[in-house]
């Protein structure tokens, strides 16, 4: 396959982002929000994949987003080669198999992209996919370690093997989201990257794994496809043969049984901004540690994480708040328990 085919893109859309509540909700998720920059984050993700060496991307999504999908990515000059609206959330190992059949499942590189992260170094991440090409060209799979800057107990870790390429590793072994004290010693040792959930491999190469170690789920997303009904770019696959698919990570159905699967260890400032305390973490703040975006006054304040769509907050004399209004709700919690947000979502669900 020569280089000069371009990688496609695809973009995974479907997630909730249940953690950034209340800006995040169903009908809006983390993705379709500008947390970040000016740019909406899957503006961003779209974007650190445009140019010459990259084809229009593919988005599989919810179909209740399908149109701010097509608005958020015309805006931004990256419109999608195709939508593929799932019937329903079967996790990432089918929906990058319809990605992998909508691109025609032959030798086409396809570089999977979660639609809500943060990559600040995108040449760095560049260079990452260019060391990788060689070996994704040769039929591996291929998947990026971050260079883990500290011992995060909520990401998976990759250990990295030894180089059989240069800038690209064996997967050695993926661990789980470990303790602390398993995260502390994997860091310590220098030889583990987090798991960032971001993958390049060829469309036939993926699809041959998914007929070895996954052969139900490819018949039932080859069904779902072979049925589908198109609307433009939009892509609708069949849901009751789509329902049949076992719901599974890409990690789980394919990366930890696969044979020949690398990774390529990078640095290139990556976050999953998976809660408020991570998007304190790696947005601008001011000379008190407060990091604020919208009609906000605070007065003897410091290291807070101040946001409000709408209504003005106020504060002083406060120290280590995460403090969010999004229409008529206010979410207030310490610093350091923005995990805890799910529990308030599920807990509001309830009554």
């Amino acid at each position: 396959m020569p280089l000069s085919r371009p990688i496609v893109p695809v973009i995974l859309s479907g997630g909730s982002g249940t953690r950034l509540w209340p800006m995040s909700r169903p009908e809006s998720p983390k993705q379709m929000l500008a947390l970040t920059a000016a740019e909406t984050m899957l503006q961003l993700t779209a974007t650190r994949a445009t140019g010459e060496r990259f084809a229009a991307p593919i988005v599989v999504a919810n179909a209740r987003h399908a149109d701010m999908i097509d608005e958020q990515l015309d805006a931004v000059g990256a419109s999608a080669q195709s939508v593929i609206l799932e019937p329903a959330g079967r996790n990432t190992a089918p929906a990058i198999a319809l990605a992998a059949i909508a691109a025609g499942g032959g030798e086409d590189a396809l570089l999977v992209m979660p639609s809500d992260h943060v990559i600040d170094d995108v040449a760095a991440f560049h260079a990452a996919i260019h060391a990788a090409m060689p070996m994704v060209e040769a039929g591996w799979l291929v998947t990026f370690g971050i260079a883990p800057d500290a011992p995060e107990t909520g990401y998976g870790y990759i250990q990295v093997g030894e180089e059989i390429a240069p800038g690209v590793n064996r997967v050695a072994r993926f661990v789980e989201k470990p303790s602390r004290d398993k995260a502390e010693a994997m860091v310590a040792a220098g030889d583990h990257a987090w798991n960032g959930g971001i993958f390049l491999f060829r469309a036939d190469a993926y699809l041959a794994a998914l007929s070895d170690y996954a052969p139900d789920m490819l018949s039932a997303c080859q069904a779902a496809m072979a049925k589908a009904r198109h609307e433009g770019q939009r892509l609708f696959p069949d849901a009751a043969t789509f329902a049949q698919s076992p719901s599974d990570s890409i990690d789980y159905a394919v990366m930890e049984k696969a044979e020949r699967v690398a990774v390529v260890p990078v640095s290139m400032g990556w976050s999953d901004v998976g809660s408020w305390d991570a998007l304190h973490a790696i947005s601008a703040r001011d000379g008190d540690g407060n990091a604020h975006h919208g009609d906000v006054v605070a007065i003897d304040t410091v290291n807070c994480l101040v946001r409000s769509d709408g209504v003005r907050i106020a504060m002083v004399g406060v120290a280590d708040l995460i403090v969010v209004a999004s229409g008529n709700d206010v979410l207030i919690l310490p610093r350091g328990r923005s995990q805890e947000v799910k529990k308030l979502t599920e807990a509001m669900k309830k009554r």
